[in-house]
């Protein structure tokens, strides 16, 4: 195993992979999910670990240990994964806010957010929120010190350097930009998430 990466157990069913930052963990989850051996039942992706879980009735810890040891991440191709539209109605209720923070006015914050093309880090939090990273540093802000109770599903939202979407009602403490009619979760797809680690996500102000 490479001195960027360690290899533990993580309770009685799981296995977790700590890297270095979260350009290494989408390297290994890619590779993981690509050679997943029988028994892997979860690879779940965060900011810098892999959760990997397993089936002890199939599989052991110390195979899946051996088995990640044995990957060999290699970068990916950064320009790589599926590009996901979504269109925003850029008409938040931290818009103004945000732009009073930043310098900008509300259109200038729209074009930033607009501008540029994220890239899915890792999900969580719920089902469906994806971590977007792109975020231009214009727009870097923390999070509100007043988090709101109830976020309404849809919502397009900035935190520090992230941007996300909202899949359902939830508290928050995000600033909240706009909102979509994408669904960010649906049990009737093939694959619920709409975003993916590794996808790209550009938004586009609803006309």
């Amino acid at each position: 195993m490479t001195p960027q990466r360690s290899v533990r157990p993580y309770g009685a069913e799981a296995v977790l992979v700590e890297l270095a930052d979260h350009d290494r963990v989408l390297d290994q989850y890619e590779v993981l999910v690509r050679t997943r051996p029988a028994g892997v039942t979860d690879i779940v992706p965060a900011q810098a670990t892999v959760l990997i879980t397993f089936d002890p009735v199939v599989t052991t810890t110390a195979d899946v240990i051996g088995w990640v040891g044995g990957t060999t991440p290699a970068p990916r191709r950064r320009a790589g994964g599926a590009v996901v539209e979504i269109e925003v109605v850029y008409d938040g209720a931290d818009l103004a806010e945000v732009g009073s923070a930043t310098g900008l006015s509300p259109a200038e914050v729209v074009a930033v957010h607009t501008g540029t093309l994220y890239s899915v880090a890792f999900c969580g939090f719920a089902p469906g929120f994806a971590y977007l990273t792109g975020l231009p540093p214009r727009l870097h802000l923390p999070r509100r010190s007043s988090p709101r109770t109830r976020v309404p599903a849809g919502s397009v939202a900035i935190a520090d350097a992230f941007s996300a979407v909202y899949p359902r009602p939830s508290p928050g403490g995000w600033h909240l930009l706009g909102r979509t009619d994408a669904r960010l979760w649906d049990l009737a797809r093939e694959v619920p998430g709409l975003l993916q680690p590794g996808d790209r996500v550009r938004f586009v102000e609803a006309a």
